[in-house]
């Protein structure tokens, strides 16, 4: 069954949407169930990664400010700072249900070594009463892309405005994908906005996804104005702002040569107010939340057939067709960074963002297939290696390199007639096999890679 547009598209804010995003939904939720319960203390457990990069993704924080009730997708990043700021003062946690319980960040436990069977972001809180007896108790996984599922609940928070059981057209892979858009004649940005229309109108889903756009803007904006140094320690330099200030002064008028650079700055820019903790769309991840916007600005400036039709409708093509590939692999293989590595984040937004250009640009559905096919093919066995677990390097250059990538399969795919020999149901599978098959040090725990081999100064 394909997952709705809007749940792979959120607004939520930075650093990580499973790191961030899906704790914040899994204490709301926690808090949520508390309604008139007698708590006097809590117990919060993070495992896997979770704990052993909590620090850096902002868990913790995120995590309290849950179960004081924010939600990602409303949280004003600023007056959450302020929130935990007085509960670090004050040592009291007030939660959304009422009850007020002594707590700090510190008293979280990390169990960076242990992984529990279903997930490797996993977390356990439980409320207890005076007497220190539990009342609740459950046990959360946050996914990828800040979907949330629980040992008792199933899926919590997961969507907005989910798709049902009544699609017309329900898939889950590449080869009935393009089944469904030979049997009705539509594009893929066609059979998604059947799916989606079948909880909502069409109008509903246009404004939605315009509002996503709006979204994806806004932190571009918000990121060009600010300077100095990211948060959390290695002291990396804010380059949004310069290289903005740069190529405005250098191509005024968006010279198709510098399109490169430009697409460099929005990927990186996202990335940057990302790292930031500031608001940006999930898209899947907030990891890899530079690409898509990246790349549907090099749509929207620089291609000769975007300009001459309705920009909004170029919009909302290219992201119903990102986010119908996008929900191939989290079907089918994983979205999460903790699970199958960096392929899933970055590999699986650069083959979204491929799609939709290749959408947009008149591609057939097998050209459309076969984009997201060759950007997927070359991110296979990307590592999620980030130094002191914080998501800056590798991940803000990488977001920038991944959009090039994605533009140059969706190119590729239109010099050619659709016929290819790997599917992209192959390469989700192979995607899925090697995230299984690499090294858990290599899957989000700074505990590989660049993470070890560069001094933390």
């Amino acid at each position: 069954m394909p997952v709705s547009v809007f749940d792979l598209f959120s607004v939520g804010i930075g650093p990580s949407s499973s790191h961030t995003v899906g704790p914040m939904r899994a204490g709301a939720a926690f808090a949520a169930g508390l309604q008139g319960v007698p708590v006097a203390g809590l117990d919060v457990h993070l495992y896997g990664s979770l704990a052993s990069t909590g620090q850096g993704h902002g868990t913790l924080g995120a995590v309290l400010a849950g179960l004081m009730g924010s939600d990602p997708e409303t949280v004003d990043p600023d007056a959450m700072t302020t929130a935990l700021e007085e509960l670090e003062r004050t040592g009291t946690l007030r939660l959304a249900g009422g009850a007020t319980v002594p707590f700090r960040q510190a008293d979280i436990v990390l169990h960076p070594l242990t992984m529990l069977p279903r997930h490797p972001n996993a977390m356990r809180i439980a409320a207890t009463d005076a007497s220190g007896a539990v009342l609740a108790e459950e046990t959360y996984y946050s996914i990828g892309g800040g979907f949330v599922t629980s040992d008792t609940e199933g899926a919590v928070a997961e969507a907005a405005i989910p798709v049902d059981d009544a699609v017309p057209h329900p898939f889950s892979s590449g080869a009935e994908l393009l089944a469904a858009c030979t049997a009705t004649g539509l594009p893929v940005s066609g059979v998604a906005m059947a799916n989606e229309t079948a909880t909502r109108s069409a109008d509903e889903v246009r404004a939605g996804l315009l509002h996503v756009h709006d979204v994806m803007r806004e932190s571009v904006d918000r990121s060009i104005r600010r300077t100095g140094t990211l948060p959390g320690g290695l002291a990396v330099r804010r380059r949004a702002a310069n290289w903005y200030e740069q190529l405005t002064r250098d191509d005024p008028h968006h010279d198709p040569l510098f399109a490169m650079e430009w697409v460099n700055l929005t990927a990186m820019a996202v990335n940057e107010e990302n790292a930031t903790g500031g608001r940006v769309v999930t898209a899947p991840t907030n990891g890899a939340a530079g690409i898509i916007p990246a790349v549907l600005f090099y749509a929207l400036t620089y291609v000769s057939e975007v300009a001459l039709e309705d920009r909004d409708d170029a919009v909302v093509r290219f992201l119903l067709t990102a986010g119908a590939i996008g929900s191939i692999y989290k079907e089918r293989a994983s979205i999460s960074g903790a699970e199958v590595g960096c392929q899933g984040e970055v590999g699986s937004a650069a083959s979204m963002a491929a799609a939709g250009l290749a959408e947009v640009l008149g591609g057939t559905p097998e050209q459309v297939e076969n984009a997201a096919e060759i950007a997927m093919e070359h991110n296979l066995g990307l590592t999620c290696d980030p130094i002191g677990g914080l998501v800056q390097i590798p991940c803000i250059e990488r977001n920038a390199i991944a959009a090039n990538k994605a533009i140059n399969a969706a190119r590729m795919a239109l010099r050619g007639d659709g016929v290819h020999h790997v599917s992209l149901d192959q390469v989700v599978e192979t995607m899925r096999q090697t995230g299984a098959d690499m090294s858990t040090k290599y899957k989000e725990t700074a505990m590989g890679g660049l993470a070890v081999n560069v001094p933390l100064c």
